[in-house]
């Protein structure tokens, strides 16, 4: 008992220590002041800050105050945090995730430690615990993305409709925000929002474009870029692109019908070896053991571990077809 207690206090030391140390090093919030002054007064590109990273998500994402510490810095190197949130529209803060994420990974090194476990086996369940906020934040990116998708065709039609009313295309932005739900309303409404505060229009698209990765997306926004330089009937090209975006998703279900068999083929074969040495194990837990003690069966083990990811990946690659 004595000795979780040591490893807690140290683990919540060290964490303290990490922070404060980021806390010192954090930059000052001078230059996001700055710039939200600009965009107020018209200037949303100045001099010094004229190009802005395709990473960047934009000024209204986060509070004045919200800059990047040490921490999030750190993690930079390897993704982008922030973007990773703000694409899950998560609300909250990079170093609060990145803080749960090494905490979890610190407890799951702990829990080895303390309950004796083999050294190869702690790494992994630390990693495990480590994996499940990132994968809850991927997993809800992902499903945010395929809403984003099956929204775009009506809200391009909604867009043209208002354009062929006599709305401008800010207030067809508007009108997205308001009659479509989340995700594409949310985003539409964060267009019309930059313009009001001086942001230009084709900033406001890129940006969105950087925070949904969506193919049709960028030829939406490369339509309204190229009509506002060379003139056209907008209207006529977002009902085109939103027939060509039916018509994909058509295609796609299509494919997805046709390769339905050879899917649930991959789940059979891949989910029968686990499966059998489930029952193996239940069934004659002496013949099986010896996967485990025998050095030979560890490397059958390992080798049946890559095979089985090896068939995973190319099973994966008959059956996903690109539309």
């Amino acid at each position: 008992m004595f000795s979780i207690v040591i490893i807690i206090a140290a683990f919540v030391g060290v964490a303290a220590l990490v922070l404060g140390v980021g806390t010192m090093f954090r930059g000052p919030a001078d230059e996001a002041v700055e710039d939200r002054l600009d965009v107020l007064a018209g200037n949303a590109l100045p001099a010094h800050r004229g190009s802005h990273s395709n990473d960047d998500p934009g000024l209204l994402s986060s509070p004045l105050d919200d800059m990047p510490d040490m921490l999030e810095q750190m993690f930079s190197r390897v993704t982008n945090v922030r973007l990773l949130l703000d694409q899950a529209d998560v609300n909250m803060a990079p170093t609060t995730f990145l803080t749960i994420v090494l905490g979890l990974a610190g407890a799951g090194l702990a829990v080895g430690m303390v309950t004796r476990l083999p050294f190869y086996v702690i790494p992994f369940i630390a990693l495990t615990l480590a994996a499940i906020p990132i994968a809850a934040v991927c997993f809800k990116r992902s499903a945010r993305f395929k809403k984003f998708s099956k929204q775009l065709p009506e809200a391009l039609e909604l867009v043209a409709r208002a354009l062929r009313a006599g709305h401008s295309l800010g207030s067809g932005f508007q009108l997205v925000g308001k009659e479509m739900a989340d995700p594409i309303g949310t985003e539409f409404n964060r267009i019309f929002e930059e313009q009001n505060l001086g942001i230009t229009l084709e900033r406001a698209l890129d940006e969105m474009t950087n925070r949904i990765p969506n193919l049709d997306l960028r030829f939406f926004s490369t339509a309204v870029i190229l009509q506002r330089q060379t003139g056209g009937d907008l209207a006529e090209i977002l009902d085109k692109i939103g027939h060509l975006v039916r018509e994909r998703f058509k295609l796609y279900g299509q494919i997805q019908a046709l390769t339905g068999e050879g899917r649930l083929s991959g789940v059979v074969l891949l989910a029968l070896p686990p499966v059998l040495f489930l029952v193996m194990m239940r069934l004659n837990y002496n013949y099986a053991v010896v996967l485990f003690d025998d050095p030979m069966g560890r490397q059958m083990l390992v080798g049946a571990v890559l095979l089985q990811l090896l068939g995973a990946l190319v099973i994966r690659k008959i059956v996903n077809i690109k539309v």
